[in-house]
């Protein structure tokens, strides 16, 4: 892969958006400081001005008043189409060209502007590999041949071609099912863990801002700030009710958004192959010591868990032996994403996947109910250090009290 560009810092100062006949303006007077390789979520009800105030820093929509800077540049003065060039955007159901291929929409940009034609061949077949699509079966594809997983992975590929910077997103997870969301989800901790770009992300879910971001800006009406801070910090100690409104309860679960399927353990199985000869493959499981055997496809992706009856049934095929695998996790996967799986599976286990979606071992349901466990004892204990502190706080003060000006103890 070639040497990226990493983030850069994006200053909001006393930005502000009127529009025409309102009285009200739809954004007003926001100051923010994003670092440079950070990922930050805007988080608010509906109609409160944060897709506006991201379509500002690349100027979609025009600031009515104060300042915008990129790594220290005041891009408010320059050319808006250069500034867009140097700012990827990913949008909701992607936004690809219909009459494009892949390879073409992907393209786009480094085209616009003068990459020579052999670095824009290698930047396509660079960026397919990085979001986990083959090159040479997906290229030539148009976007109605995808999925609408894929089309949202191509997006992301065309919103990262000219290797911007900065990477704004504006409820791109949004239209895709619940198991496509939270794959995509995964890939993009995953894309960011590589490429350290500085990213802004709208979303309305919050449990989707806990597991993405670094810092979450919960924002009132007219994006006005409630508490911008780690998602930690807002689960914990949210600022005002309206903040505690957006966390709900279950803080604690909620705070299995913030440990990954990689910080757990992930332990190996048993696993065969569909080249495998059936002797073998009811071999391996009886010598495995469990009562079922993991099948792996021709690209030793997850297919079917195998049991001991399948096996006795199957009569030489393994084609109508066995259950499917319905959902995979990676290890970018939120511990609450593997609770999710295991549970709509009913079977007490998820097997994890790299990012071609080949195996790489299983987490079971007694190592996600201790993560639940632990989290939740560690919330308790919190809870009982901070009632002992503000004991001793009011003690201390009866204590003053008490003793009165000058340290003399009252009558």
């Amino acid at each position: 892969m070639s040497e990226a560009t990493h983030g850069a810092t994006i200053e909001l100062e006393n930005l502000s958006k009127r529009y025409p006949g309102n009285p009200s303006p739809a954004v007003d007077n926001v100051n923010m400081e994003i670092k440079a390789g950070e990922l930050v979520i805007f988080v608010g009800p509906s109609g409160c001005g944060k897709s506006t105030t991201l379509k500002m820093i690349n100027r979609l929509i025009e600031p009515t008043g104060g300042r915008i800077r990129i790594n220290g540049e005041d891009v408010t003065d320059i050319d808006p189409v250069k500034l867009r060039r140097k700012v990827g955007y990913a949008i909701q159901s992607a936004g690809l060209f219909p009459h494009m291929t892949v390879a073409q929409n992907i393209a786009l940009v480094p085209k616009m502007i003068g990459w020579p034609k052999a670095r824009i061949r290698s930047r396509v077949e660079e960026l397919l590999d990085l979001v986990g699509l083959d090159p040479v079966e997906f290229r030539a594809r148009y976007p109605r041949q995808l999925s609408g997983g894929q089309q949202q992975r191509v997006g992301v590929a065309r919103a990262l071609a000219a290797d911007p910077p900065v990477l704004l997103m504006d409820e791109p997870f949004g239209a895709v099912d619940p198991i496509t969301r939270d794959h995509l989800q995964d890939e993009l901790i995953r894309l960011q863990h590589e490429l350290h770009k500085t990213i802004v992300f709208v979303t309305h879910d919050f449990d989707e801002a806990i597991k993405l971001g670094d810092r979450i800006a919960v924002l009132r009406e007219r994006s006005h700030i409630a508490q911008f801070d780690t998602p930690e910090a807002i689960l914990t100690n949210p600022a005002d009710d309206f903040v505690s409104g957006f966390v709900g309860a279950g803080a604690a679960l909620k705070r299995l958004n913030l440990t990954r399927v990689r910080d757990v353990e992930i332990t190996d199985y048993p696993t065969v192959t569909l080249d495998d000869p059936l002797q073998e493959i009811f071999n391996r499981l009886r010598g495995s010591g469990t009562n079922e055997i993991l099948l792996l496809d021709k690209r030793r992706r997850p297919y079917k868990w195998l049991r001991r009856g399948d096996l006795m049934r199957a009569r030489g095929s393994l084609a109508r032996a066995g259950t499917l695998v319905n959902d995979t996790v990676t290890r970018d996967a939120t511990l609450r994403d593997a609770l999710e799986a295991v549970l709509t599976d009913n079977a007490g286990r998820v097997a994890v996947t790299g990012r071609r979606g080949e195996y790489e071992g299983v987490v079971d349901v007694e190592t996600l109910m201790n993560s639940v466990h632990e989290l939740m004892e560690a919330d308790r204990l919190e809870a009982l250090e901070a009632r002992h502190e503000l004991e001793e706080l009011r003690a201390a003060q009866t204590h003053a009290e008490q003793e009165g000006p000058g340290g003399v103890t009252k009558a």
